[in-house]
């Protein structure tokens, strides 16, 4: 995936339309909370094309989330300075964010917003190369980021017998990534309840590899997700407020239901938009 393949739309000027054993990619340790922020003269908003057009865009994208067949995408790197200002306080943070590294390099960040995600992919010289904005249950690419190749490995050649136990996972795994591909069922193996010794934990990870999504959600406490090499295969991690591991789990899904937002919080998005969008004097653009 580059960043030519992201189809997007252009809003604007111009524009035509309107301490544990894995070693996990570091992340935030926190998240911004949502600040109402100083809000400038409504008039002066007002003269803000670059903004008005891009929230424009955002409500109708909304509005239509339900009926849509694909995500809907627009880039941001053609708004002005202080119109940039403007979207960047209307959208704030969110309880999602995500790392996304291969080839294309990305950070998504949701915003306050449920199903509205900011994303900036990197240059070689980790400058932004592209701005986007996109409405969906979940960013397009996190979906592409859980779409490799690569088999779960269980093969036994070789392995010692003390990793019986994680070699049994493996073969379980498999069979569940075998039958969601033909019947698209989920399924859960808790690695929480299994007596796992720590070397067994990295062997599992070790044979899983790494893919290229990390996501950190503080939807319902700490929880990271991380892509494998294998089709529809993720670890979801759940710590306490002390930071302390409470759930290790590895899921067979297309996307962890703990990052993709619901239906009824898109809907509930587009209520809230023209919520905050109104000190603004863009709720009517």
């Amino acid at each position: 995936m580059s960043v030519n393949e992201i189809p997007v739309r252009v809003v604007g000027p111009g524009s035509q339309e309107t301490g544990e054993a894995l070693s996990y990619m570091r992340m935030p340790s926190g998240m911004s909370t949502y600040v109402q922020p100083e809000i400038p003269d409504a008039d002066r908003v007002a003269g803000m094309e670059g903004a008005r057009e891009a929230m424009t865009w955002l409500r109708h994208s909304l509005a239509g989330v339900a009926t849509a067949k694909q995500p809907a995408r627009a880039s941001l790197a053609a708004l002005d300075p202080e119109s940039r200002d403007i979207v960047n306080q209307v959208l704030g943070e969110g309880e999602v964010s995500i790392t996304y590294a291969n080839g294309l390099r990305a950070r998504t960040q949701e915003s306050v917003l449920a199903g509205v995600w900011r994303t900036f992919v990197y240059g070689d010289d980790e400058t932004v190369v592209a701005d986007v904005l996109e409405v969906a249950d979940v960013p397009a690419h996190v979906r592409a980021g859980g779409e490799t190749d690569s088999p779960v490995n269980a093969d036994p050649d070789g392995v010692p017998g003390e990793m019986t136990n994680a070699l049994s996972i493996l073969v379980e795994l498999a069979a569940h990534v075998e039958r969601f591909e033909k019947d698209a069922k989920p399924a859960v193996i808790n690695l929480s309840l299994l007596p796992l010794s720590e070397e067994e934990v990295e062997f599992i990870d070790e044979r899983l590899g790494r893919g290229a999504v990390d996501i950190l959600s503080r939807a319902y406490g700490k929880c990271q997700i991380i892509s494998t090499k294998t089709r529809n295969v993720w670890w979801v991690r759940y710590y306490n407020s002390m930071n302390t591991l409470i759930l290790n789990t590895l899921e067979v899904v297309a996307v962890p239901e703990v990052v993709c937002a619901a239906p009824e919080d898109l809907a509930d998005s587009a209520t809230r938009l023209d919520e905050i969008l109104a000190p603004y004097g863009l709720a009517d653009g």
